[in-house]
Parts: structure tokens; C-alpha cells; sequence
């Protein structure tokens, strides 16, 4: 394990000090460079809480400063072991989508997806419960939205409710969840802390990096 973390690291050093033209610096991108990262990225598709692709998600790219991206490849090392890895739905954000997001919140006829993502919830409160913001931390490039996997067939580790879930039931610690949907919540959130991520405890997907690069940018490329 040590020498594929090594391996990995290194090509993330590299690959941070050789700047490709395709990625909006400072940023790289983590699917190519954590080894076996599954990506799903749902902002670029129609799979999500609005229900169509959102600005400035051009291609379905993980993109992410080139710490947050070493550090995400450290915790997919250290979950090897264990037979399992990391899936993402969402990395980099432009602040455009951002907006995308406030403005579909204010919208209060388009409910299309309310059965899926907030079922519970009314659209009204979506601000003042804070599942949607006029700013991101996604959009300082060091944010992720994943889960766990299991390595021999890819399929995603039973967390309770699915991501994007606007709901006190995704809050990490929330008692309502079974046993093993706790000890999976758990699992991922001590792997990530222990690889230099903060977890948004309401947000059981939802992760920092504790020392990120640009704690007061707001990037606005859009992801290509």
C-alpha cells in the first residue's frame, strides 16, 4: 500500500507542477489523478435535486486544488485495505452554479423533484436550513461530495439515505439510521478526517479540506 500511495502522490506532484491546459488553474483533476476515484457527477447531468444540468458543469470532471487532491488520494490508499474507495458527486464549483442553485431555490413553483431530494422538507425553508447557500465552500476547490464503495463491484455503501437528501436524516449522527448505515456514515468521516478533511456534520457527503489553499477565493471557471 505504502508504494502505491507513494506512486500517487507523485503523479499528483507532478502533474500540480505541470499545469495542463485543460484545467483552470489552480486546479487538477482528481479522476485522473486518484487512482480508481469512481466519479458520478451529478451537477453535470440531470440526476440531481433540480433535475437538469447546472451552469458551468460542462463535462462530468472532478476538479480540485492540488492539496485537496493529494489528500483524497491519501484516503483512498488508506481504504484499500479494507476493500473499499471513494465515489464522488461533487468537487469544484463555479460561483455561477452557485447561483444556478439560489435562484432554483427562490423558484417555488419548481417542486419536479421534491419527491426525490426533499420530500419532508418545504422548498422555502431550503436557505434557512442550510441546504443551500449563496456561497460554497465547493467553490474554493477544495470541498467533496462522496461516498464509500466497495472495491470488487463498485457498488456504494449503504449510508442511510442517498446524497443530496434534504433531510435531518442526513446529518452524520443522525439516530434514526440503522447500525450498519451508522457504522458506514462513521467509517467514511474518520477516513476522511484522519486524511486533513472537516466534516459538515449535516451532511453526512460533505467534507473540507482543514487546510485548504484558498480559504477566501471563490473561483468562477466553469468545468470542462
Amino acid at each position: 500500500m505504502a508504494g502505491l500511495m507513494r506512486a500517487a502522490l507523485t503523479g499528483l506532484a507532478l502533474a500540480a507542477s505541470q499545469p495542463a491546459a485543460a484545467e483552470p488553474a489552480p486546479f487538477v483533476d482528481a479522476g485522473r489523478l486518484v487512482p480508481r476515484l469512481v466519479l458520478d457527477m451529478r451537477y453535470a447531468g440531470s440526476d440531481n435535486f433540480v433535475g437538469r444540468p447546472i451552469a458551468g458543469y460542462e463535462a462530468p470532471r472532478c476538479l480540485l486544488t492540488p492539496q485537496a487532491a493529494r489528500a483524497l488520494a491519501r484516503v483512498q490508499a488508506a481504504l484499500a485495505p479494507e476493500g473499499l474507495g471513494l465515489k464522488v458527486f461533487d468537487c469544484y464549483r463555479p460561483r455561477r452554479a452557485v447561483a444556478d442553485f439560489a435562484a432554483w431555490a427562490r423558484d417555488a413553483a419548481d417542486i419536479r423533484m421534491k419527491a426525490a431530494y426533499y420530500p419532508r422538507t418545504d422548498k422555502a425553508d431550503l436557505f434557512r436550513l442550510g441546504y443551500i447557500a449563496e456561497r460554497s465552500s465547493h467553490s474554493r476547490g477544495s470541498t467533496v461530495d462522496l461516498t464509500l464503495v466497495r472495491r470488487a463491484d463498485g457498488s456504494e455503501c449503504d449510508m442511510g439515505t442517498p446524497f443530496d437528501l434534504f433531510d435531518p436524516a442526513s446529518a452524520t449522527d443522525f439516530p434514526g439510521i440503522t447500525p450498519e448505515q451508522a457504522r458506514n456514515r462513521h467509517r467514511l468521516r474518520d477516513a476522511m478526517i484522519r486524511g486533513g478533511f472537516v466534516p459538515y456534520p449535516q451532511e453526512w457527503w460533505h467534507f473540507t479540506l482543514k487546510a485548504e489553499p484558498y480559504p477566501d477565493t471563490a473561483f468562477d471557471h466553469p468545468i470542462r
